[in-house]
């Protein structure tokens, strides 16, 4: 005689940490909450995970749905599970973060559930959504930790940026004001920025030279920290 599987019904959600860099600042993509519970809250893009889709499949759809934005590559990086964390029970949420271009995707268009899709400063975030803010938080600290050691900063910039776009970033993230001499001069040592033979355009102030990222130049030359610490 078969033993007979019992069932469990499991609640999980997703819940999307998507950083922008623009105008010299750092910013996070949220949602205007449309429903109860938090309706008119700023929140980050998530959803409830359906039963019959994984993890990965849930995340791509649910910030497509909520944004507009899709082939955006990201990465889990912590689940939520306090028992309070929801208002309608237990739900763990499973965080994705990702670090994308603004001036390269397309025009956010807020789904169902939101009132609209928006980049947001990091720097003056309103209090979010269920522990949104908690989720933010531990996605940021996750992205300085990163800078330390991988050279993410690419991932946000134009792929044709100015070096005091580059310190600008840096800043943002760290949070600290950089010693301009000495951050060029540690950026340029490391050997994997390439100078273009091309100047900022349509720019009212004196124009910067354009430099590219060469990671393949990178992948060869460096495989230790690339943290700056001036």
């Amino acid at each position: 005689m078969k033993e007979q599987l019992v069932k469990f019904e499991s609640e999980f959600s997703i819940d999307c940490v998507i950083f922008g860099f623009e105008a010299g600042e750092l910013k996070i993509l949220l949602i205007e909450r449309k429903n109860e519970p938090f309706m008119d809250w700023l929140a980050l893009p998530g959803d409830l995970v359906e039963n019959d889709e994984g993890i990965e499949e849930a995340a791509e759809r649910i910030l497509h749905e909520l944004t507009g934005l899709h082939d955006v590559h990201m990465e889990q990086f912590h689940t939520f599970g306090a028992v309070n964390r929801h208002p309608r029970g237990r739900i763990i949420t499973v965080a994705y973060y990702a670090l994308i271009r603004i001036d390269s995707q397309r025009e956010l268009k807020a789904g169902q559930f939101a009132k609209r899709a928006l980049w947001h400063s990091v720097n003056d975030l309103p209090k979010l959504a269920f522990d949104h803010t908690e989720i933010f938080k531990t996605g940021f600290n996750k992205l300085r930790r990163r800078l330390s050691y991988q050279p993410i900063a690419y991932e946000l910039l134009p792929e044709k940026f100015t070096l005091t776009q580059l310190q600008q970033l840096y800043e943002a993230i760290l949070n600290k004001k950089l010693d301009k001499r000495n951050f060029r001069k540690k950026m340029l040592s490391y050997g994997f920025l390439k100078e273009l033979d091309e100047k900022q355009k349509n720019v009212s102030f004196r124009a910067a030279k354009l430099y590219k990222f060469d990671r393949r130049k990178y992948s060869k030359i460096f495989q230790s920290e690339i943290g700056v610490d001036i």
